[in-house]
């Protein structure tokens, strides 16, 4: 079994997604939003759209699309993976979204999976990550990408095996207004 962005920012959410989810076998049922069957559609076009245009404003020298990528414990599909002036590699991730001058963490937590993948897979330094806000014309905005980010994101994955292989029964999370809307909170002992 290998983990994706979304396993990680459901642990970071709450550790206990990982124990009902893929401990005791009780799935999330969430519905097919407008919004993400509409935001796969333009991801799509954008896709085929940029095949060929190549970010020099930022410094990209070469781009790799569609990028499929795993390293053992961790898989996922990184939209573009650019190799820069400065010989480092970024992740651009397009979201159906629109920018309101701030970056929610489960973007920066993707970004943050997507650098990990590229460095073991490119043998290249990681250290910024771009994204695309398609409802917002387009807007380009950078994301810093420390050592201590990637590093977060590994602990986690290691953390969600070890409640999956000893079936443990971790903390719920420290935010107790997360659990109002909760998809297990029925059945969720704090």
């Amino acid at each position: 079994m290998t983990l994706t962005p979304s396993h990680i920012i459901e642990y970071l959410y709450c550790p206990r997604f990982t124990y009902f989810e893929y401990v005791i076998a009780i799935p999330q049922y969430e519905g097919r939003l407008h919004k993400v069957q509409k935001g796969r559609q333009i991801h799509d076009t954008k896709l085929e759209r940029n095949k060929m245009y190549l970010r020099k404003k930022i410094g990209a020298v070469e781009k790799y699309t569609d990028q499929y990528l795993t390293n053992g414990l961790l898989r996922g599909k990184i939209d573009e993976v650019l190799l820069l002036k400065n010989n480092t590699m970024s992740p651009l991730d397009y979201k159906f979204a629109a920018y309101n001058d701030k970056i929610y963490d489960t973007y920066k937590t993707q970004l943050f999976c997507y650098a990990w993948l590229i460095e073991e897979n490119f043998k290249k330094k990681v250290e910024r990550g771009f994204l695309i806000y398609t409802r917002s014309n387009d807007k380009l905005i950078e994301v810093e990408i420390r050592d201590i980010d990637k590093e977060k994101v590994k602990h986690s994955a290691n953390e969600i095996f070890y409640i999956i292989s000893n079936n443990f029964y971790p903390k719920s999370t420290k935010f107790k207004k997360r659990c109002l809307n909760c998809t297990y909170k029925n059945i969720c002992i704090s």
